[in-house]
């Protein structure tokens, strides 16, 4: 068992006003967002400022990370009204940067690619000033759905690592090191003009030099962000947090980080894949 949780872990909670209209809106679509179904400490922050992660494809993934608070098991048909809903939830909530994941569907011959990419055009056609992010899975490494979505056009394509070599094979048991590694990099050289984007979560057992050496990995594919976060243990996680990452530590990795190159860091305890995203845009004046 790891230490109590120490002081600069606790979230603030954030009074309701925005945070209502946003969960109102997206259960009157009936839609999904990673920022419930995984339990994301920062939900209430995100939803108070008018932004969600949209999760598309159901709720249900087909594989059964450890440290993934998404249900598990057989998912729902695709439902081909989904990406209109997207578009229509952009629009109602006025959002200037969108971000669209998903559940692994590795039941689907295209793995879900077709539906980003649907998704990307429906979100286009409302808001067409509108940036949009796409953190997806790794599509059992296939180049077809790959370049379906990066036809699509997103601002940016985000593929998390998760955490380091050694420990991929327990914590991501049906995904791969290098094969998370190939997608980053075939999507920077297929799409250039494509912004790319990785994360970490540590505290799962990797060691500092460990963490060091997947950030050169991530930055070797031509990546040009990257995200560092504190791994929390959901409720029905059979994963137990190994350490509490110091911010010092945090603070050292992103200094790391920025002499590889990376365009933008963000690394902090609380930091996730998709928090603060459209600032971080801001910041890259996309």
């Amino acid at each position: 068992m790891c230490e109590r949780i120490p002081p600069w872990i606790r979230v603030k909670i954030p009074a309701a006003g925005t945070l209502k209209r946003v969960e109102s809106t997206l259960r009157s679509l009936s839609l999904n967002t990673v920022c419930e179904s995984a339990l994301c400490p920062n939900r209430a922050s995100c939803f108070s400022r008018g932004t969600a992660t949209f999760m598309i494809l159901g709720s249900v993934c087909t594989r059964n990370c450890p440290f993934c608070a998404v249900s598990k098991g057989r998912p729902e048909p695709v439902d081909k009204s989904e990406p209109d809903r997207v578009a229509e939830a952009v629009k109602r909530l006025g959002l200037k940067h969108v971000v669209v994941t998903s559940v692994d569907r590795d039941d689907l011959p295209d793995k879900g690619a077709g539906q980003f990419a649907a998704t990307v055009e429906a979100i286009r056609r409302v808001k067409p000033d509108a940036t949009i992010e796409l953190l997806v899975p790794d599509f059992c490494g296939s180049k077809e759905a790959i370049d379906l979505v990066l036809e699509a056009k997103p601002t940016i394509l985000n593929h998390n690592l998760e955490t380091v070599r050694r420990l991929h094979p327990i914590i991501k048991p049906k995904s791969d090191y290098e094969r998370s590694l190939w997608l980053l990099k075939y999507a920077k050289d297929k799409a250039p003009d494509v912004l790319t984007k990785s994360g970490l979560m540590v505290g799962l057992g990797e060691t500092d030099e460990e963490v060091l050496e997947a950030i050169r990995d991530i930055r070797n594919t031509g990546c040009d962000i990257i995200t560092i976060g504190q791994y929390l243990k959901p409720p029905n996680s059979r994963l137990e947090v190994k350490r509490y990452v110091k911010p010092e530590t945090f603070e050292r990795f992103r200094e790391a980080a920025e002499q590889m190159g990376f365009a933008f860091v963000a690394s902090a305890p609380l930091v996730r894949s998709s928090f603060n995203a459209a600032e971080i845009l801001q910041h890259l004046k996309v």
